[in-house]
C-alpha cells in the first residue's frame, strides 16, 4: 500500500514536465507572468523537480528531502501562479478565470500535505523495503514497520523456563 499511495501522490508531475517541455512556449509564458525573473531558468528548474522528485519518492531514496521540495515546489506554484483573488469573475456564473485558479490553488495545496505526510510518517510506510525485498525474511533494521510477520507454519520458539 506504501507504495501505491506513494505513486498515486507523484503520478501527475512526470506528465506536468513533459507538458512543460512539448508546450515550452505556455510554459515560458506562465513562468514569465509572475514577478520572479528568470522565464526560461524557472521552467528548467520545474521541469527537473517534476521528473526528479517523484522517482525518489517512489523508490524511497531520498524520499524525504524529495518530498520537502516537491511541497515547497507546489506551495509556490500556488501563490505565484493561481492567484484566484486577483479574477474578479470568481463570483460570476458561467466560467470563470478565478474559480479555475482556485481549484488549482486548492488541488496543489492538496498535494503538498500529502508530501508533507511523506516527510513526517516515512519510515513508517517505507518504500525502499518494498521495492528492494518484497518477499525477504530478513526485517529491516531501519524500521520496525517492515519486521517480517511469522508464517502460521514457523516453529514456536519454547520460552518456558527450566529450572
Amino acid at each position: 500500500m506504501p507504495l501505491i499511495a506513494r505513486f498515486c501522490l507523484v503520478v501527475l508531475f512526470p506528465f506536468s514536465a513533459l507538458d512543460k517541455i512539448i508546450y515550452w512556449n505556455d510554459a515560458l509564458k506562465q513562468a514569465k507572468s509572475s514577478f520572479i525573473p528568470g522565464g526560461a531558468v524557472l521552467v528548467v528548474l520545474a521541469i527537473a523537480i517534476e521528473l526528479i522528485t517523484p522517482v525518489c519518492i517512489v523508490t524511497g531514496w531520498h524520499d524525504r528531502l524529495a518530498a520537502f521540495v516537491l511541497a515547497g515546489f507546489c506551495a509556490v506554484t500556488a501563490v505565484l501562479y493561481h492567484p484566484f483573488w486577483k479574477f474578479a469573475d470568481f463570483w460570476t456564473p458561467g466560467k470563470s478565470k478565478g474559480r479555475n485558479h482556485f481549484w488549482d490553488f486548492l488541488k496543489n495545496f492538496g498535494l503538498v500535505g500529502g508530501l508533507l505526510l511523506i516527510v513526517i510518517v516515512a519510515d513508517f510506510a517505507p518504500a525502499t523495503t518494498i521495492i528492494e525485498q518484497p518477499f525477504s525474511s530478513t526485517p529491516h533494521a531501519a524500521s520496525p514497520a517492515t519486521a517480517r510477520v511469522p508464517a502460521y507454519n514457523d516453529p514456536v520458539p519454547d520460552t518456558r523456563k527450566i529450572p
